[in-house]
């Protein structure tokens, strides 16, 4: 069995044949999705999927920082609302996104120390979108991290200095998607130095579509051609590449 960590199977590039692509991902091996709410918008959807397969998709609530305008305090307050009175896996999608925008730098990091107190009340890990931010973020994890507090950094593509900086908090993983199977992201470099026992897979469908399905949207299916690369990087089989990270993400979320 394997675990996709992260993948939005809820929004709306999936509303034609969304089923479907859930019954795909069990058949290839894929039974555990893990589903990360984007916005205030996405919650229905998301639970919906989540309770029409409950023994396969598992729901996180949070406020992704792209989210994050100039109403962002009152989407907050919906989204807390809703961690608090539900049960969910997980606080995310959360974090800081500079890639694109910086307009709302300092809201970005005030909603995610925000989020991360709830997680650390909740005792949930944390799921962390990171683009262009990951100093920023280690700030506020250095200054708020403690023995109730654990994650992921998702869709990791950092250097190996972060990738120990995420790993030396102690409760973190690091989520391995479609970017390890782009020859230019030099991604295999770094994780030849990170021992398994610190990685978790995920697909980020419909985003970040690996080889050789790049360009196309992506799926939870696509997860074994992520695995199958993780295995040729640790020289390793698939079947232990499939333990070790099935383990990892169990302990993370701890779902059933």
């Amino acid at each position: 069995m394997f675990v996709d960590t992260h993948t939005h199977l809820f929004v709306d590039a999936f509303d034609e044949d969304r089923t479907e692509i859930v019954q795909k991902a069990i058949g290839a091996g894929v039974q555990k999705m893990l589903l990360p709410n984007i916005d205030i918008e996405t919650i229905d959807a998301m639970n919906a999927l989540a309770a029409e397969f409950p023994n396969n998709c598992y729901a996180m609530m949070g406020l992704h920082p792209g989210s994050i305008k100039e109403d962002w305090q009152d989407r907050l307050e919906i989204i807390r609302a809703h961690l608090f009175s539900g049960k969910y896996v997980a606080v995310g999608e959360i974090g800081m996104d500079l890639y694109w925008d910086k307009t709302f730098a300092r809201e970005q990091a005030e909603a995610f120390r925000m989020q991360v107190e709830w997680a650390k009340e909740l005792k949930l890990p944390i799921v962390i979108h990171a683009r262009e931010a990951f100093e920023p973020i280690f700030e506020i994890l250095d200054e708020i991290n403690d023995e109730n507090l654990a994650g992921v950094f998702h869709c990791f593509t950092g250097t190996l200095e972060q990738a120990n900086h995420a790993i030396n908090y102690g409760g973190f993983k690091l989520g391995i998607g479609g970017v390890l199977t782009y020859k230019k992201a030099e991604l295999d470099k770094v994780l030849k130095h990170i021992d398994l026992k610190h990685l978790i897979l995920e697909t980020d469908s419909p985003y970040l579509t690996p080889v050789p399905f790049r360009g196309k949207r992506n799926e939870s299916s696509y997860l074994l051609h992520i695995a199958e690369k993780l295995a040729d990087v640790y020289g390793m089989s698939l079947s232990k590449i499939e333990e070790v990270t099935t383990k990892n993400a169990h302990e993370l979320f701890q779902f059933n």
